[in-house]
């Protein structure tokens, strides 16, 4: 009865399991796995999110399969600082970045089509490639006094099939940014393939380094897609909007756009309230995002007080985002001892394999967590070592 590319196994896996179990039973959990900004105590100016949902155009219908140029203008100054020359018509307002990569999925990529991803990396990219029945090929981050992109290992992944290249900027969860280096490394793959850039940067904004990243939404060389929206940007993941910012040589950056507006012209997804408050919510970010880095400071330097006693543990090099990854003794697997510090310990953490780490002896942990239950966490997390 149903279609295979949904034959995904349904069971919870034993972590989800014992954490559900843990849960019905009533008993405490420290989750560092928060990566909800709503739920861990941010204070939001909620007087000021409700007004801008009261603009008096909702009450109006004015599809736009773009999306409303009120928001796409509040976009295009989101970037004005980092790729000013970006323009409302290279564009695209989506529900979420999730639809965003769905729609740049399906304008690329005939049914068994490639899409390189990074690994480690965010695990949602395969379900959301299942669903449109694209392939994803792995290339490797590598950790060398830093993170960096094993291009060799890139390069001889792409095969005639391919059709893009998916960046993490910066990564989720190793933290770490694309240099401008490895930008120009991708820029001429790219080019000598055929390949669109697809680049995510809900997490730009978050660096721990005083200078400000690049965004990709710059980049002129190759056919590129920069991804972004409201959820992480301003805290508001329940105000469902993203976009996607196309660029790169003007004939296949047009051709792109007019795929995406059929698309986005067939679902006509978007709410006009929230397009019509997307200024008022960008305009809010900078007293959100100073709340969330000073907790990502305060638990980091927690974090090194903690591991400077106990060099057993440690974590790896991070350069912005909100997560940790954290290197332990590969005794036996992430999930076992994630099992085990849950069951024991009422700490919630995610193993490195969720994440597609390429061994054992990783474990990733929530920055945003409330500092004095990270502080705890860690502290019986460490105990167990």
């Amino acid at each position: 009865m149903f279609a295979h590319r949904t034959k995904w196994d349904l069971n919870p896996n034993r972590l989800s399991g014992v954490l559900a179990r843990h849960r019905a039973g009533g008993q405490p959990v420290i989750d560092l796995t928060a990566s909800n900004p709503t739920g861990v105590g941010f204070a939001y100016d909620g007087q000021a999110i409700l007004q801008a949902l009261a603009h008096p155009d909702s009450l109006k219908y004015q599809p736009d399969p773009q999306g409303l140029q009120i928001a796409r203008r509040a976009v295009a100054q989101y970037y004005s600082h980092r790729a000013p020359e970006i323009s409302i018509d290279n564009i695209l307002l989506t529900t979420s970045t999730s639809e965003a990569y769905s729609f740049i999925f399906r304008i690329l990529c005939d049914p068994g089509d490639e899409i390189l991803v990074p690994a480690p990396s965010y695990p949602l990219f395969d379900f959301l490639a299942d669903i449109q029945d694209v392939k994803l090929l792995p290339y490797p981050l590598l950790y060398d006094h830093g993170w960096q992109i094993d291009f060799h290992a890139l390069a001889q992944a792409a095969t005639d099939r391919s059709r893009g290249v998916i960046v993490v900027h910066p990564n989720n969860p190793t933290g770490h940014f694309t240099k401008t280096s490895e930008l120009r490394e991708l820029n001429a793959i790219c080019a000598a393939r055929d390949l669109a850039l697809i680049a995510d940067e809900v997490f730009l904004d978050f660096a721990l380094e005083e200078d400000s990243p690049v965004s990709f939404a710059a980049n002129r060389d190759v056919l590129t897609f920069t991804l972004s929206g409201l959820s992480k940007i301003c805290g508001l993941p329940q105000m469902k909007i993203a976009w996607i910012a196309a660029s790169g040589p003007p004939s296949q950056r047009a051709g792109a756009m007019a795929r995406l507006d059929v698309i986005a012209d067939t679902y006509l997804s978007l709410n006009a309230p929230v397009q019509l408050a997307t200024p008022g919510f960008l305009q809010q970010r900078q007293n959100f995002q100073a709340q969330l880095m000073a907790r990502v400071r305060l638990n980091l330097a927690e974090l090194d007080r903690q591991l400077s006693a106990q060099p057993v543990c440690s974590r790896l090099g991070i350069e912005g985002g909100w997560y940790a990854v954290l290197r332990i003794p590969a005794t036996r697997s992430d999930e076992e001892f994630a099992v085990e510090l849950l069951s024991g310990q009422g700490v919630y953490v995610h193993p490195g394999h969720f994440y597609n780490f390429p061994a054992e002896g990783f474990l990733v942990a929530s920055l945003i967590a409330p500092p004095q239950e990270f502080a705890e966490g860690i502290k019986r997390l460490l105990g167990m070592l």
